[in-house]
């Protein structure tokens, strides 16, 4: 167990813990620690308490940012915070550190970090949470993967003591919001947690005390979007250190937040992990240290957002000082795993799940190493199909951040499933647009969900043709696209399709809805469509009309008395099958 922040502050890091040792690699192991071959060298030996993981720059490969900044209780020195740049165009998994250049000089105790496009303009921004009562800090990227500084000015100007930022979508208007943990004079006081509301263009307002509940939360530690409750509306789970204070907080659906005392208690949290650990398409959640006598707590989801404890489906489940977590499918057999990042001896522990929720630990996966993991994350960085593990190191020993790369596991061959699809209403409204949500999981977990190629929203008005919009990232499991208005209605189907990071595509259930109302130019028999049928009946009312126009004359679209070639042409441009 850690000390108290007061007793950890008073130790140097190499008293804390010696200089990792290497164990031999195993014929079996499947992640083998490579990072002298795939960091920069020299690796810089800084204090990192958090990465984050994304393709800044549009090149197709994925990149990696640490959040660095010195000092359990009390503050160290800032730090720079790193940018480690994909190789090649494609991604060869070996890095480059380009943290000058991308990210200028700003220096911070920063104990989170992480990205999301804020402006709608289609690249990754950035979110640094800072401890110690200062400003976080708000990047904006140039499309390019070169941020600038925009905290002073899109940002509420209150200095925080923050373990943790999170983007997400909280109001479902199409941008994303924050949600940031604080506490007074560090993380290890108690402060309000805040929400702030993004206005379309990343340009933030303090909307916490009409959005959250009003009160202080001891010894923040982290917090993370999920939709608990499969109702499209992202709900937040935080962690705390204090005993009793880690907390579920279910959204209404118009972003205003309500304590939810009915999942189980824990005593000490580090982090919490959603993921679906029996494949019945809800959040089941990992608190690591959270349960009794710093165990790592299971909770399965009943699919309401009901949590119940199944702590003892790990084996085994002892008592050490564990960070962080995530589920990746490890043995590509189609349930998630369990990893762990842990402080001290021992190194990380990869657990296998039998399908139903139930995990035992394997020996001899990955290369062990005796070193501070605070925290932990799984992606393909080399674009071989399957996920590698990148670690960050912080308190004590060297502080050499790592990377192990997946050798011998089989490639990714499982595609997302679309758990949920929102199902719209009927409307007489034409103009649009009609928004549609869906749930989305894959065989991996990040803060972010997964990684993927895109996802898109497949539609068709009636018989016409096949088209596809984008849909954008909302936070947690939560991905939204928007349909354009349909002037003439009709009847819309649609589906969801997506594509993880190995190029395997799922598509979702097929849904309708109609739009009533809507008059196409050239519908002369009100079906909703322009087909051969209307033709045929403006030919058979072929000439002038009587005068004045009588509502008898459907054929004469553009209203001017007569049924002729203008009116032959706009029934052509409209036309649906």
């Amino acid at each position: 167990m850690r000390p108290s922040p007061t007793v950890r502050s008073l130790f140097t890091p190499v008293a804390v813990l010696a200089v990792g040792t290497l164990a031999p690699p195993s014929a079996a192991q499947q992640f083998v620690e490579t990072t002298a071959t795939r960091f920069p060298s020299p690796n810089p030996a800084e204090y990192t308490n958090q990465l984050t993981i994304g393709d800044i720059d549009g090149d197709g490969d994925l990149d990696i940012i640490f959040a660095n900044g010195g000092g359990f209780g009390t503050p160290g020195t800032p730090l720079r915070q790193r940018i480690y740049i994909n190789g090649t165009i494609g991604g060869d998994g070996v890095f480059k550190d380009e943290s000058g250049p991308r990210l200028g000089s700003f220096v911070g105790i920063v104990r989170g970090v992480e990205l999301g496009d804020i402006d709608g303009d289609g690249d990754l921004d950035l979110i640094f949470a800072q401890d110690f009562n200062r400003l976080p800090g708000l990047f904006v990227n140039d499309g390019n993967g070169f941020f600038t500084d925009v905290s002073a000015t899109q940002l509420p100007q209150i200095t925080l003591s923050s373990s943790r930022a999170q983007f997400g979508d909280i109001d479902n208007d199409g941008d994303l919001d924050l949600y940031i943990t604080s506490g007074t004079s560090s993380r290890f006081t108690c402060g309000q947690y805040r929400v702030y509301v993004n206005d379309g263009n990343g340009f933030f307002t303090d909307e916490t005390s009409t959005r959250h509940p009003i009160g202080n939360v001891c010894n923040n530690m982290d917090c993370i979007f999920g939709d608990i409750d499969n109702d499209f509306d992202l709900d937040i789970k935080t962690s705390s250190t204090g005993i009793n204070n880690s907390r579920l907080y279910r959204n209404d659906g118009t972003g205003v937040f309500t304590l939810d005392s009915t999942v189980p208690a824990d005593s000490s949290a580090y982090s919490y992990d959603f993921g679906d650990i029996d494949g019945d398409g809800d959040l089941d959640l990992l608190g690591v240290n959270a349960g009794t006598g710093a165990t790592e707590l299971l909770l399965v989801n009943d699919g309401t957002g009901g949590y119940a404890n199944v702590s003892g489906q790990i084996s085994p489940n002892p008592q050490q000082d564990d960070n962080d977590s995530k589920f990746f499918d490890y043995d590509d057999d189609g349930d998630l795993d369990l990893l762990i990042g842990r402080l001290g001896s021992g190194g990380e522990k990869i657990y296998n799940n039998d399908g139903a929720g139930n995990f035992t630990q394997v020996a001899g996966l990955i290369t062990i190493i005796s070193d501070s993991t605070l925290d932990i994350m799984v992606a393909d960085l080399d674009n071989d199909g399957d996920l590698d593990i990148v670690t960050a190191q912080g308190e004590s020993g060297n502080f050499e951040n790592r990377i192990y790369t997946n050798v011998s596991g089989p490639p990714d061959s499982h595609a997302p499933r679309i758990i949920r699809t929102e199902q719209r209403d009927d409307t007489d409204d034409t103009a649009g647009p009609y928004v549609i949500r869906a749930l989305i999981l894959d065989d991996m977990t990040s803060d972010r969900n997964f990684f993927d190629r895109g996802i898109t929203l497949n539609y068709s008005v009636g018989p016409g043709p096949a088209q596809q919009v984008s849909m954008i990232y909302s936070g947690g499991q939560v991905y939204r696209g928007e349909i354009p208005g349909q002037p003439g209605g009709g009847i819309v189907s649609y589906f969801v399709s997506a594509t993880d990071w190995a190029r395997n595509t799922g598509t979702g259930e097929t849904l309708v809805f109609e739009i009533t109302g809507g008059v196409i130019p050239g519908d002369l028999d009100g079906d909703g469509f322009v087909t051969i049928l209307d033709f045929l009946l403006l030919l058979g009312q072929w000439g002038e009309c009587d005068r004045p126009c009588p509502p008898s004359c459907p054929g004469d679209i553009d209203q001017d008395c007569l049924v002729g070639i203008t009116d032959f042409l706009l029934l052509l441009a409209n036309w649906t099958g």
